[in-house]
């Protein structure tokens, strides 16, 4: 697959389980090592790097997993900071001492998603939805130039689903920041995808405003899937 995302740009990625969606994210990001091609942040080729350069990409790259991955005995402030660690020397980071630009730097991302009241709290006292904007504030805190999210809000119900996409294409959009969103649902990613790229076994089947997604493409692209979200546009086709 080939695609290029432009400055400021929020795209929803849709497509079945097993499609290859969150390994497209993990390639991005460098979790997994791409074997062929190339994937270039702002010109630089991430897989032509070394070890080093590409750790010093990866710290300007968010991602927001579906499971908030949070340390719960942590406050939420300290949860944010470790979006920091990547600017920290050694020393730093293996004290977890972290300066004064870095925290007003994490009390900024939190604000920015309207947790700051939340900032002293142990993780483990927020709701799931109070969690993923934690884990928004986190990524932001990177000072991102891609931000990924993978499922971002599979666990919530879908009016929160709705608050917490908001918020981070809100964000992202504030900042000029290129996000790419994994999501099952289609509704959701109508409404707020700038673009949606919809893709089966490893390929690109669409590529496009949300008003191309018709019924046809989507047929397509869920083949032999039973999804709601499928009969709901054939319907109203």
């Amino acid at each position: 697959m080939s695609f290029k995302v432009e400055h400021g740009e929020f795209i929803c990625i849709i497509g079945r389980s097993g499609a290859g969606k969150s390994t497209l994210l993990r390639c991005l990001n460098g979790l997994i090592p791409v074997t062929q091609g190339s994937i270039r942040v702002q010109g630089k080729d991430l897989v032509s790097m070394d070890d080093d350069q590409q750790l010093a990409l990866r710290r300007h790259i968010g991602f927001i997993f579906q499971e908030f991955n949070l340390v719960d005995r942590l406050s939420v402030l300290h949860n944010v900071l470790t979006g920091r660690l990547g600017y920290l020397n050694n020393f730093e980071a293996l004290t977890g001492y972290f300066g004064r630009s870095h925290r007003e730097k994490a009390l900024a991302c939190l604000e920015r998603v309207n947790m700051l009241p939340r900032a002293t709290y142990r993780a483990d006292r927020l709701s799931g939805g109070e969690k993923q904007r934690v884990a928004i504030a986190r990524a932001l805190a990177q000072e991102p130039l891609l931000l990924l999210a993978d499922e971002p809000v599979a666990s919530l119900d879908p009016e929160l689903s709705w608050s917490i996409i908001h918020d981070l294409r809100r964000v992202a959009k504030e900042e000029g920041v290129p996000t790419l969103v994994n999501i099952h649902d289609i509704d959701t990613a109508k409404q707020f995808a700038d673009r949606i790229i919809g893709i089966a076994q490893g390929r690109i089947l669409f590529d496009g405003p949300p008003s191309d997604l018709n019924a046809e493409i989507l047929r397509e692209i869920y083949r032999g899937a039973n999804l709601t979200g499928v009969s709901r546009y054939e319907q109203s086709a």
